[in-house]
């Protein structure tokens, strides 16, 4: 018996040598980092509920400022939040791969912008880029306006409640996409649809994390007997079918009226796209481009579905944040207030591009809020080959977490980090920042392809509900419980009361 038992006492104790004390892990180990436990590594520690493991994110990011590691074989991961770090992996494409962690999303994303790597990723820029051109946000601008006052419709049926806004921007920033890069308006008799949609994504944030943390279930034939795996199946297949519809809606009225293009200001006909002169919404860049062969309907499925997550869910983010904190700041509110009758007297008459660009103050609460609260709060990357972080050397396939939402939270870098601050943007304050200090739309050439678009939306939203309500504060920044999602989520509702002004 006794002999059993020191067998099986060797045999892990060189088990726990082989996996954590090979010569990758002893690498990795140099870096700061919590404690190892037997054989497991890290891995119990990044194994917590939704809840848990952003707490514990926090918690490591304050004690080890700037870097550290997770080892749990056979991954090894480095989490760097130091600018001068940040700079090296995104400012150019040798580290523009995405980590290993992306091929979570292969199933839903496939091979679109945001998993896409090398000359596809290439090609599909170019074709993507001049969707997001300055006249074809300006032609946008009237069609989120339009948007927003069926938004502002509905603040109006709550006025003096306490409202969730998140269900609420949702649809709004939804909506937004489907009408102005799609060139698809959603049609009430698809109310049911648009909640399975909307419901379908949050369950792909869900399961995304569950298996993120859960390095058992990265092997597909695990994951796919899971109660996850088959979660994620049927998500999948109503996210498919909503984005399949809305590409069938959009390919029957082009094959009808043609193309629509957007004019210049000067009326000309000579507009932008991909490889001709013509300048059209996204969706039919991507039709045209069909045509020519550049891409076929596999990609412009992938790409349909990468920017209806992206375009609408970050945005949601950020606005169900940015309401919250205006409704704590009364002064900042009143500022907005003021900025607007100064630039629009007691007109009524609907923003423009350029009032937008006019309204500084307001753009710099927005940039303010986007630091505190990041919708996309994480990114990563594969390190492909060993690399120097802050002094350490980490070996070549390292997975490389940049989680922004703790760099912008460093003291050292935004005093008082958890204040909300629009002037810390004015140009005297933030001149000597670093250009990677502060990356809400990430940077570099991987960078967010509707940053511009985002603004827009963000900017005629803040600015229209202003006009018409004051708002007063309900759920508290101390009560925001933050969930691992692919964008910042607090666990439940986040409220806002919305009173009509006089």
């Amino acid at each position: 018996m006794w002999l059993y038992l020191c067998a099986i006492v060797i045999f892990l104790c060189i088990l726990d040598l082989c996996l954590n004390y090979n010569e990758r892990a002893r690498m990795i180990k140099k870096l700061p980092g919590p404690p190892d436990d037997f054989i497991v590594g890290n891995g119990l520690r990044i194994i917590k509920s939704s809840v848990d493991v952003m707490k514990v994110r926090r918690e490591y990011a304050k004690k080890w400022n700037g870097i550290y590691r997770i080892w749990a074989y056979p991954f090894g991961a480095v989490l760097v939040f130091n600018p001068e770090d940040v700079e090296l992996i995104m400012s150019s494409m040798k580290y523009g791969e995405k980590s290993i962690i992306y091929t979570i999303l292969k199933p839903w994303l496939q091979d679109g912008l945001l998993l896409s790597n090398g000359a596809k990723w290439q090609e599909r820029r170019k074709i993507l880029t001049p969707a997001f051109h300055f006249n074809i946000l300006r032609q946008f601008c009237d069609i989120i306006q339009e948007n927003t006052q069926r938004f502002l419709e509905k603040l109006e049926q709550t006025a003096g409640q306490d409202v969730d806004v998140v269900p609420l921007l949702s649809e709004y920033t939804l909506n937004s996409i489907c009408e102005t890069a799609m060139g698809t308006q959603l049609s009430e008799d698809l109310t049911g649809t648009v909640q399975s949609y909307k419901q379908a994504i949050y369950d792909l944030g869900y399961v995304f994390c569950q298996r993120f943390i859960r390095i058992y279930l990265y092997p597909e034939t695990v994951f796919n007997l899971t109660s996850l795996g088959r979660m994620q199946k049927r998500s999948v297949k109503t996210v498919k079918n909503f984005t399949e519809d809305v590409i069938k809606q959009r390919r029957d009225y082009v094959e009808q009226y043609g193309f629509h293009t957007i004019g210049d200001n000067n009326d000309s006909e000579e507009v932008f796209v991909y490889k001709k002169k013509k300048k059209t919404a996204m969706l039919d860049l991507l039709l045209s481009a069909e045509k020519e062969g550049l891409i076929d309907k596999t990609g412009i499925q992938e790409e349909v579905d990468t920017f209806m997550f992206e375009g609408h869910d970050t945005t949601a983010s950020g606005l169900t944040f940015m309401f919250m904190l205006l409704a704590h700041h009364k002064d900042v509110q009143d500022k907005i207030v003021e900025e607007l009758k100064e630039l629009l007297g007691d007109s009524e008459r609907w923003l423009t591009m350029d009032d937008l660009a006019k309204m500084k103050y307001m753009e710099r609460c927005i940039k303010e809020s986007l630091r505190i609260y990041p919708p996309v709060h994480f990114i990563s990357r594969k390190l492909n080959e060993t690399t120097v972080l802050s002094g350490y050397q980490v070996p070549a396939d390292t997975l490389c977490h940049i989680p922004i939402y703790d760099m912008h939270h460093r003291e050292d870098l935004f005093e008082d980090p958890e204040r909300f601050d629009p002037d810390r943007f004015l140009p005297e304050n933030s001149a000597g920042r670093h250009p990677y200090a502060y990356i809400p739309f990430s940077a570099g050439p991987r960078n967010c392809i509707g940053q511009k678009f985002a603004m827009l939306e963000m900017k005629i939203a803040v600015a229209e509900v202003l006009r018409k309500f004051e708002l007063k504060p309900v759920t508290k920044p101390s009560e925001i419980e933050f969930i691992a999602d692919l964008v910042l989520r607090n666990n439940g509702p986040v409220k806002v009361n919305f009173v009509k002004r006089k």
